[in-house]
């Protein structure tokens, strides 16, 4: 093994390590397969102590789910890419999908059991949660705006 964290990872793992190039094929469940996704943004591992954590902890998880989810790692040149699409703001994060929508992101690290619910609880989900507008208005009876 050589390179990053992230690469080192993803050979001793066996899980693909993704870009911009090839994270929507990824992101395309062949038939059979689940369309949910696991995503581990790792960051920097010299500025975030906590990357090591989460490098130890996310093959555990793909064990833990095997079937339920595919896995991949956002190459280390790709995450200031792929950030925003995913909303990632924090280092390191694992960011659960279904298709191309971004469920959940669980950025830092948490204790097992708060991963395990967590990332149950998004599994449940087929479709990202409607997004709220911020501000919302309403008009009584007779009220126009204008």
């Amino acid at each position: 093994m050589s390179g990053s964290l992230q690469l080192a990872l993803s050979e001793k793992s066996g899980v693909a390590l993704l870009d911009e190039t090839n994270i929507d094929a990824f992101l395309t469940p062949e038939p059979g397969a689940s369309a949910h996704a696991l995503l581990f943004f790792g960051g920097d591992p010299a500025q975030r102590s906590e990357t090591h954590d989460v490098a130890i902890i996310f093959p555990q998880l793909v064990k833990a789910f095997a079937g339920r989810l595919r896995a991949a790692i956002i190459a280390p040149a790709a995450e200031k890419a792929l950030e925003g699409r995913f909303s990632v703001c924090v280092y390191p994060s694992l960011v659960v999908t279904y298709g191309g929508e971004t469920l959940g992101v669980l950025p830092k690290v948490y204790d097992w059991s708060e991963y395990l619910s967590r990332i149950e609880a998004l599994l449940q989900l087929q479709a990202a949660p409607p997004k709220e507008p911020r501000v919302r208005i309403t008009f009584t009876e007779g009220e126009t705006s204008s």
